[in-house]
């Protein structure tokens, strides 16, 4: 059959398209647009590398509009994905009592929801931050619950794992949320055959198992969105949802995890550059270096209060100092970039003991990127916070390795491994 077909939205600088074309996915068309700055640095790096055919810049708030106006055409597609923003997803009663959307980027989630309304396709693959699992922190999983209710209703079930891509054999101690949504045409899932080997995230990611109801939680989400908006997760503690789980038709299953590897591991060493490429620049000056020590290092320290004037002890743990490269790095983060001293950059030493910073090569290479891919006249510090707000393509390339076998085969549902 023809290479199935991919819309991508919160596309980046193309982590997404990169892990997907590598597994034999078409990306069709495509949406990038950074609403707080007039220079749009990820947009032009995934045009730069994909070209511009089926590629918009635009905000996705218009697009739709434009789409469900009949004046923007949206191709039909396979699969959506994105890995889009950790924001609000509340909801409220407008006076007719539809619907209305509250917080100020959340409604980007709404767009989501309004193109799988609007396309339908079979099926979706998105990816967030962890703590969408128990946000916000005044109603734990709250965001969650109504994403997934909303889905739901829609027709999908979806299978969820929260991924550490060192735990996979990657450079990185990277930690997301991955979710895979399937328009449900035939039989629904069984939760033991998804969480334990059947599902798309366990085949692609392995675990130990089987996973058996006596480990997991199980609850069905009520309510309509608003009414989960107003009360889900008011009177817990704690989020109802762990690390991997399954949803169809309002019913959750979830439970913690073991991840297994079997296969070679990388470490931070593997992505460095010899010293002799490193510019001179990302070396730390000797009268900086008590900066970045105290920085880095634990703290104890009475401290005053500037709006109330209470004073209080500040104490912080220590971060490695200089970081470990026979180890998976630490997560890369949006400030990597920059020469000014910072508690969560990395630095390393180098075989004539000087310290340094990673380079932008190096941050790509963390995140599995071609090297010098955001080498597109983007300055170094933003170069570094895309990868602090990229993903690690290898785990994409692995999930769309396992989602394509899937298509084309209506209410298909592969079998726990035995």
């Amino acid at each position: 059959m023809a290479e199935p077909r991919v819309a991508e939205l919160f596309a980046g600088v193309g982590g997404f398209r990169i892990g997907l074309e590598r597994s034999g996915w078409q990306v069709v068309w495509s949406n990038q647009w950074e609403p707080a700055t007039r220079a749009q640095h990820a947009s032009d790096c995934y045009v730069r590398h994909f070209g511009a055919q089926g590629h918009v810049c635009q905000d996705i708030h218009v697009v739709m509009d434009e789409a469900e106006a009949g004046l923007h055409e949206l191709p039909d597609h396979e699969l959506l994905v994105g890995g889009f923003p950790c924001q609000d997803y509340s909801v409220a009663r407008t006076l007719n009592q539809a619907l209305g959307l509250r917080g100020r980027k959340g409604v980007l989630w709404w767009e989501i929801h309004r193109l799988l309304r609007m396309k339908r396709p079979p099926f979706i693959f998105l990816e967030n931050v962890d703590r969408l699992l128990k946000s916000p922190a005044s109603q734990r999983g709250r965001d969650f619950a109504v994403m997934a209710a909303t889905l739901g209703d829609l027709g999908y079930e979806i299978e969820w794992r929260v991924v550490n891509a060192a735990d996979y054999g990657f450079p990185q101690k990277r930690r997301r949320l991955l979710i895979v949504g399937r328009l449900v045409g035939g039989s629904p899932g069984r939760p033991e055959e998804v969480l334990s080997g059947g599902g798309v995230l366990a085949r692609a990611l392995p675990v130990a198992g089987p996973v058996m109801s006596s480990t997991w939680d199980s609850f069905t989400i009520t309510g309509d969105a608003a009414d989960l908006s107003e009360s889900f997760g008011s009177n817990q503690g704690q989020t109802p949802f762990r690390d991997a789980g399954f949803i169809s038709g309002r019913r959750v299953w979830t439970a913690d995890v073991v991840p297994v590897h079997d296969g070679p591991r990388s470490t931070l060493a593997a992505v460095l550059q010899p010293a002799s490429e490193v510019p001179e620049r990302f070396f730390i000056p000797e009268a900086r270096l008590s900066d970045w020590r105290y920085l880095k290092g634990s703290k104890r320290e009475p401290r005053i209060h500037k709006a109330t004037g209470t004073s209080y002890v500040y104490v912080e743990g220590p971060i490695p100092f200089p970081d470990r490269s026979d180890r998976p790095s630490r997560t890369i983060l949006t400030g990597e970039g920059g020469a000014t001293p910072s508690r969560f950059k990395h630095v390393l030493q180098a075989d004539d003991g000087r310290f340094r910073r990673l380079t932008p090569r190096e941050l790509e290479r963390l995140n599995g990127f071609p090297d010098d891919w955001t080498d597109t006249g983007m300055p170094e510090g933003r170069r570094a916070f895309m990868m602090g707000n990229a993903l690690v393509v290898g785990l994409i390339e692995r999930v769309g390795r396992e989602l394509i076998k899937e298509v084309g085969v209506p209410g298909h549902r592969v079998k726990a491994a035995a």
